[in-house]
């Protein structure tokens, strides 16, 4: 009988041990952050690089697109990658699981690499913040002198 309790405590430890994801908002973002989730719409998307032939197999193709994503709280450019690309419509709703922050010429851009997942869901019902763009912020790198 103690066996049979014990295997079901295991069980239930095992079940326990996927959380459930925290989401976080764009204007919680901050630079070298990662493991975030984020529920968000689509404004835009433009192709920035397509390179490599479909006709060479062992060639694979690059594909990146910077994306303008946001949610009720604010704005960030996504850069998607290869099959990413083909997600980023504007006006969808996505999830990005596991999302990290990548810093290009001073400024936030945020991304999934293959840790991480894009899923288009149910369109969401707020109103994106359009006016508050963190990919706008410029950061600098500030060393602090030891003595």
């Amino acid at each position: 009988m103690a066996t049979a309790a014990a295997s079901e405590s295991k069980a239930a430890v095992a079940v326990a041990a996927k959380r459930k994801p925290v989401f976080t908002k764009v204007e919680q973002l901050k630079p070298g952050t990662n493991g975030h989730t984020l529920t968000v719409k689509v404004l835009n998307s433009k192709t920035v690089l397509h390179k490599g032939r479909a006709a060479s197999a062992n060639l694979r193709q690059t594909k990146i697109a910077e994306s303008v994503v946001g949610d009720e709280t604010g704005v960030i450019v996504f850069t998607a990658r290869n099959d990413q690309v083909d997600l980023m419509k504007p006006g969808a709703t996505l999830i990005l699981r596991n999302a990290k922050i990548d810093m290009f010429k001073g400024s936030m851009r945020l991304a999934v690499d293959k840790w991480g997942r894009v899923e288009v869901t149910e369109p969401a019902n707020f109103t994106v913040k359009e006016d508050n763009n963190l990919s706008l912020v410029e950061y600098e790198l500030v060393s602090i002198p030891t003595e």
